[in-house]
């Protein structure tokens, strides 16, 4: 029998084994692909405004997404070479050399690999469709996308699995190295002592997670935040990690050891169970306290940035109200503007505003926060002619001026202002002086834009009464602006580029257009949620993994323990309760403190800032949805397969 054989006929005799292992890479397979696929999909391609955005983000995610599917497998790896340590020294032990035995799990792992991959990438082109469409959805296109199958992707992921491969072997030959004979006489690696829980340490690490929670709560417009922000954050961070140590290495053992001296501790299975985990939670202690941590990170970061995709579309309604806005144009350049428009997103609206253009004013830190973000000169704009907006947009109020008062306005890094006793002045067009009444968060003009998504200089506009006007226009040359409203404007990449074509032959015209930046916006936000929330799936398949192979291996190394308890006279639906206790303690505090970690988080950062989204308490609801269904999901297979693997009879 040569080394082929010899792997071959492991592979059939440890099916279970090698499922889970099996299992393991088929998923990584599946989860590159499909996300490399995308990168490569030309209806996805064509589809994208920014492509070469699109294509850069894609890249850098596809192997953001490859680096976690290799921690995974590898962790898987390592799971199965620990299983099979017995084995390998058995082969040993008949003679067997280290290289023949790394030959033989080299050709085991290629035969595995060739399933996956193939079976991977099949998976994958399938599910390339629904993915594709699910990314259509988050950017509002309505394009069809295919079934695909893209060489790049399918070269690309044979190209890191043999890369993986290489990897996968090199581990495994420091997995045999490791393997001692005297192996063999044990039948199973020494338990761990129960450790000593101490009661003030337990009482600590409560203590440490409260004050950080109170903490966070005090997150926002308070001195410590604002005057030591990153001594907080460290302190916080610093005391949510340890916290979350102790909990686990002192306050649940604590618990538990507090239940094993309990009068009723004899009574039932308590006592099989409880001692079980007594004795495991150091080894554990590790595991639960990152997958708590890494947990509450991913799920604070999907809701963030699903919040900022769900909130996009409004900012950009606000910043950019014009559907349309443009200098003036010759009349028939207007009614050929007009009739593009016309063709595919009717017009619904449209007004036509004058206004005047003043010298370059430097000092205007008075009325802006960050001046640098507006024009040197203003544009004066009659008060009739900001009412009439207003009626066209219908959102807004109306303003009524008298003599030479005037309003400022404003987008949205400037808060509103309503100046009451001492109103700033402003002198402009050589000696008129207006008098500040207030500041409006309302653009009339929005920040210039074009179809590749580039902006200029939002035009600082000075509101002043129609008697002023009238006055002013006689002696200064007027700037006119057409404005227009349309049907589904967030369709309109077409029409945008078209119309800026024809408007920005004019040397030193105004155009602006809401669909320039919100397909922009859309996009990228779009992209980022897509990213983070497959890493966030990976992330939590990865983490329950790690319980889960950890408690097959420890299934494993107590089948002799449970072979006693079934001669003792413990039947099977006795066992089944023992294991699912005894997993739920190892399954459930990860889950709960994840969850309230990344719920403080995300109240006092997201859901108390932004009040007014009414999906905002949804979109968090269905992120923690999916964790708890991942780690439900993960339990019960848990539970079922430690039940088969104490029940299989020991044959070494």
């Amino acid at each position: 029998m040569n080394i082929i054989d010899l792997s071959w006929r492991n592979m059939k005799r440890n099916f279970r084994l090698y499922t889970i292992y099996f299992i393991s890479m088929l998923v990584g397979v599946v989860i590159y692909f499909t996300f490399s696929g995308l990168m490569f999909n030309k209806d996805v391609v064509a589809a994208i405004q920014n492509k070469e955005n699109y294509e850069t983000s894609i890249f850098i995610a596809s192997i953001i997404v490859f680096l976690f599917i290799v921690f995974f497998i590898l962790y898987a790896n390592s799971f199965f070479m620990k299983q099979r340590k017995k084995e390998f020294g058995m082969y040993l032990l008949y003679g067997m050399k280290e290289r023949q035995i790394v030959t033989m799990v080299f050709f085991e792992t290629l035969f595995l690999s060739a399933i996956s991959v193939a079976s991977g990438i099949l998976i994958g082109g399938l599910l390339s469709k629904f993915f594709g469409r699910v990314l259509m959805n988050l950017m509002r296109y309505n394009d069809d996308i295919s079934f695909a199958f893209p060489l790049e992707a399918i070269i690309s992921t044979i190209l890191l699995f043999a890369l993986l491969i290489g990897i996968i072997t090199i581990q495994s030959y420091f997995s045999v190295r490791r393997v001692q004979l005297v192996e063999l006489f044990h039948a199973k690696e020494k338990m761990d002592k129960p450790l000593i829980f101490s009661m003030p340490l337990a009482i600590l690490s409560i203590l440490l997670i409260v004050a950080s929670y109170y903490t966070i709560t005090l997150a926002g417009d308070t001195d410590i935040w604002k005057d030591y922000f990153k001594e907080t954050l460290i302190a916080t961070t610093l005391a949510l990690i340890v916290g979350t140590y102790l909990f686990f290495r002192q306050f649940s053992g604590w618990i538990l050891q507090k239940m094993s001296q309990s009068k009723n501790y004899l009574n039932g299975n308590k006592v099989l169970w409880i001692s079980s985990l007594r004795f495991s939670i150091r080894g554990n202690t590790v595991n639960f306290t990152f997958n708590s941590l890494i947990s509450a990170v991913v799920i604070f970061s999907v809701g963030f940035i699903a919040v900022d995709y769900a909130v996009k579309g409004d900012v950009v309604k606000k910043e950019f109200p014009n559907h349309i806005a443009f200098s003036v144009q010759e009349e028939e350049t207007q009614k050929q503007i007009e009739q593009i428009m016309n063709d595919s997103h009717p017009i619904i609206g449209h007004e036509t505003i004058t206004g005047i253009q003043t010298e370059k004013i430097q000092n205007r830190k008075t009325f802006f926060s960050h001046p640098e973000y507006y024009t040197e000169e203003f544009y004066l704009f009659p008060e009739s002619q900001l009412n009439a907006i207003v009626d066209l947009r219908k959102v807004g109020d109306k303003v009524d001026l008298d003599g030479e008062e005037a309003i400022v306005l404003t987008r949205g890094l400037d808060e509103p202002t309503k100046y009451k006793s001492s109103k700033p002045e402003i002198t402009v067009l050589e000696n008129n002086t207006f008098s500040v009444v207030e500041k409006i968060r309302y653009p009339l003009l929005s920040i210039p834009t074009s179809p590749g998504g580039d902006s200029d200089l939002q035009p600082s506009v000075l509101v002043i009464s129609d008697e002023f006007f009238e006055y002013l226009k006689e002696d200064h040359t007027l700037s006119l602006y057409e404005i227009y409203e349309i049907e589904d404007s967030k369709t309109s990449n077409d029409v945008s580029r078209e119309i800026y074509d024809i408007v920005m032959q004019t040397e030193g015209a105004y155009y602006s257009a809401f669909i320039d930046i919100y397909s922009m916006d859309t996009e990228s936000s779009s992209l980022v949620l897509f990213s983070v929330a497959f890493f966030a799936v990976i992330a939590l398949f990865a983490l329950s993994s790690v319980i889960y192979f950890k408690q097959l291996r420890e299934a494993t190394e107590e089948r002799e323990h449970y072979a006693i308890l079934r001669k003792m006279g413990i039947g099977d639906k006795e066992m089944k309760k023992i294991i699912r206790k005894q997993l739920l303690f190892v399954f459930l505090p990860p889950l709960i403190i994840g969850l309230v970690h990344s719920w403080f988080l995300l109240y006092y950062t997201v859901i108390l800032v932004i009040k007014d989204l009414p999906s905002l308490t949804t979109i968090i609801f269905s992120v923690m949805g999916l964790y708890v269904l991942t780690y439900l999901i993960f339990y019960v297979s848990s539970t079922s397969i430690y039940y088969k693997i104490i029940n299989e009879k020991n044959t070494r």
